[in-house]
């Protein structure tokens, strides 16, 4: 199961990245996680590193010192202020752009984990001794390609799915949660139905006589091995709609890998309540994936949850602060969460208002340029707010923060 890739050039460009070290940093770090074989590591930290700062979008323009100092959460070390200086004179040689991007956003770490499936799927071939020839855009190309190439040949791949190859898990009223038994003989023959139908590539094998090699053979290494488990979401019917893969970490806990519906698009709106109820019955550990980020289900203290249902302050708390961007989300957002999201992104309130009569105050900035003055304008507009109930050390602590904010 993978993500399709945007479209690339074909190499990579003259770009400067701001925190350069911590991108070549996390890439070194989740590949010895992952595991990953020596050529893939050193592939990865030479191109992939070189496609993140030269070409990966988005990426952040730095155009001056502050957006820099921003950017870091420290002062920028001391070739920022030579660079910026270069890059603002008038001159023939135009220096390279210098660019902040964020090392944990999931389109990063969704196709560094593409690119990883794509990796390990050529050792032992041809390619396998290559790899050093092939650049990023070329690889994300090849993967595309192959894609395009398995949605044309789908049809000769199909097999009859064998429920000896097939554990129920968990029943839901009109679902059943099957896990592909690693042990049975007929695995990678489901697996190749699994793939027939949802469309992925969990099951496309390069042999598809032999169901052997391609990525296929990756995935049913894992099974085999103990090392991945994977579950189909079917209907009464045997018909997959949801394929859910789960890594089994060191110790035995599960990690989320990814939940994918058709042709790895995210799973139909309907099943979510049913996969909440599947999801909390397999005990998996805290960490929420980018599949479920995207439709708005995160793993909480007390299980998974769809966004807008958590209320506890705490746990809203803990959640904006690993993913930004559910703050949209959160039908009833604590104070202390938008205090969270004040301090660190307020532009988002552009967005979503905040609902806190303090942080409303404290934020007016943002709203001064968009919203007219008038007689019925909102009272966290004005200057002359009187606060009967806000004690003084918060009063204290909201004028500090304004004078930060200019």
């Amino acid at each position: 199961m993978a993500v399709k890739p945007q479209a690339r050039q074909s190499g990579y460009a003259s770009r400067n990245a701001l925190n350069a070290d911590q991108l070549k940093r996390g890439i070194a770090e989740r590949s010895k996680a992952r595991g990953d074989a020596p050529e893939v590591g050193k592939w990865l930290l030479n191109h992939y590193y070189r496609h993140l700062v030269g070409n990966f979008e988005p990426a952040r323009r730095i155009l001056t010192l502050e957006q820099a100092a921003e950017a870091l959460g420290a002062e920028p070390p001391s070739w920022v202020p030579r660079h910026l200086s270069d890059a603002g004179k008038n001159s023939q040689q135009t220096p390279a752009p210098l660019v902040w991007v964020d090392p944990h956003q999931a389109p990063l770490l969704a196709q560094e984990a593409l690119l990883v499936e794509f990796l390990t799927s050529r050792q032992g071939t041809a390619l396998a001794g290559k790899l050093d020839r092939i650049n990023c855009p070329q690889a994300l190309a090849l993967w595309q390609k192959e894609h395009a190439q398995m949605a044309e040949r789908v049809e000769l791949g199909w097999r009859k799915s064998n429920p000896e190859a097939l554990l129920a898990r968990v029943t839901t009223a009109e679902h059943v949660l099957q896990e592909l038994r690693p042990e049975s003989p007929s695995l990678r023959a489901e697996m190749a139905f699994e793939s027939y139908v949802m469309r992925h590539c969990l099951g496309q094998f390069a042999d598809r006589r032999a169901l052997t090699g391609g990525y296929g053979e990756r995935y049913a290494e894992a099974l085999e091995q103990r090392r991945m488990r994977v579950f189909s979401f079917r209907d009464s019917q045997g018909q997959p709609h949801i394929t859910i893969s789960l890594i089994v970490q060191a110790d035995g806990t599960l990690t989320v890998e990814q939940v994918k519906g058709k042709q790895n698009r995210p799973p139909v709106e309907r099943y979510y309540q049913d996969l909440l109820q599947c999801l909390n019955a397999l005990g998996t550990d805290q960490q929420t994936p980018a599949d479920c980020i995207a439709i708005g289900i995160v793993r909480t203290e007390v299980g998974w949850q769809r966004i807008e249902t958590v209320s506890d302050p705490a746990a809203q708390s803990r959640l904006v602060a690993c993913y930004p961007q559910l703050y949209d989300c959160l039908d009833a957002p604590s104070a202390m969460v938008e205090w969270l999201v004040a301090g660190r992104q307020p532009q988002q309130f552009l967005q979503t208002a905040p609902h806190a009569a303090s942080v409303k105050y404290a934020t007016r900035h943002i709203f001064c340029e968009r919203v007219e003055r008038s007689s019925d304008a909102p009272l966290y507009l004005t200057e002359d707010v009187q606060w009967p109930d806000m004690t003084s050390p918060l009063a204290g602590e909201i004028q500090a923060w304004q004078a930060r904010a200019r």
